[in-house]
């Protein structure tokens, strides 16, 4: 527990914890102390000694707190972790710890945990909404999340079968030109979800529900005057969905179904002069009950950092051009 006075706090870490929540070299000490410039923290023995003014020294607790919930779960101090709960503390985020440790389990052994505020939210939407929309950058985890929730989904028995679509906007949703069948075509435009299927379940047991039909990879088109039952449906880059697709899409719901729509707006590849569903979207149908909105920001990049400040960047440089 910590013993406060106004300008100095001491916190007694456990040993077994100790050297994870100090981190070699006393890398987490530092990492702490750049987000609280202000701060000072010195090591003695099995305490953390944190000097600043009171508000500063009370957010620094907090921060060794959440981090101590994380290593007694096992998980990892790196410096994304670390950089990720200074700032939710920072923002008065009550238990930021809370973020990081819900899970998903993908079988295997293997659980996949939200790493940022949002992805926590987009997480809590997609358990309670039945049609859910996750617009934002690329590196955001919209895809990635919504696939893990998809196959937790189809291995505990909550739906019988996986549907995954993505529109081929480069070949005009014709694609007979292309070789092989129905999978082998849109190939090319779903190799994300593929990437996300092989990591969670492996490549072996990914092909063989592919092969049942347990799993079914189809291009947006096809989706045309079916209606989905016992399903987990993903709808990929749905920014390339025009209105009219995005609206035949959304009425193929059927029962038992969880239907979840990814994309980024800012990478509308439509021919010019043709509008996005997903833009459009956001008009229509917000306030209707069992449909939930997530926007996520360049600040839930889970990619390498400097990934974050492309995307910023760019946003910033085509707001400008758009004054001129």
């Amino acid at each position: 527990m910590i013993q406060a006075s106004p300008a100095e706090a001491h916190l007694r870490l456990p040993g077994d914890l100790l050297a994870t929540v100090v981190g070699e070299g006393d890398a987490v000490l530092r990492l702490i102390e750049k987000g609280f410039p202000r701060a000072r923290l010195v090591v003695r023995g099995d305490e953390v000694r944190i000097s600043g003014d009171e508000s500063t020294t009370r957010l620094v607790g907090q921060v060794f707190e959440e981090l101590l919930v994380l290593a007694r779960e096992g998980q990892p101090l790196d410096e994304d972790r670390v950089r990720r709960v200074v700032d939710l503390v920072k923002a008065g985020v009550p238990s930021p710890a809370g973020v990081f440790t819900d899970t998903v389990a993908v079988g295997r052994g293997k659980v996949v945990r939200p790493k940022s505020l949002n992805q926590k939210r987009y997480l809590d939407a997609i358990r309670a909404d039945t049609v859910v929309f996750a617009i934002g950058p690329a590196g955001t985890g919209k895809t990635y999340l919504a696939m893990a929730v998809a196959v937790e989904a189809l291995t505990t028995g909550a739906v019988g079968r996986i549907i995954l679509t993505r529109p081929a906007v480069e070949a005009g949703e014709r694609l007979g030109f292309l070789p092989g069948d129905v999978a082998a075509k849109v190939d090319p435009y779903l190799r994300p979800l593929y990437d996300a299927l092989y990591d969670m379940l492996g490549p072996e047991e990914t092909q063989r529900l592919v092969e049942r039909g347990t799993i079914e990879i189809a291009p947006l088109a096809y989706m045309r005057g079916r209606t989905l039952n016992d399903a987990f449906v993903v709808l990929d880059e749905a920014q390339n969905t025009s209105p009219e697709q995005m609206k035949m899409f959304l009425t193929r719901l059927g029962f038992n179904t969880k239907m979840v729509v990814t994309g980024d707006i800012t990478q509308v590849d439509l021919p010019d002069g043709r509008g996005s569903g997903l833009r459009q979207v956001r008009h229509v149908l917000p306030g209707i009950e069992g449909m939930g909105f997530v926007e996520l920001t360049s600040e839930d990049v889970v990619r390498h950092q400097i990934v974050a400040s492309i995307i910023e960047a760019y946003r910033r440089y085509e707001e400008g051009t758009q004054g001129r």
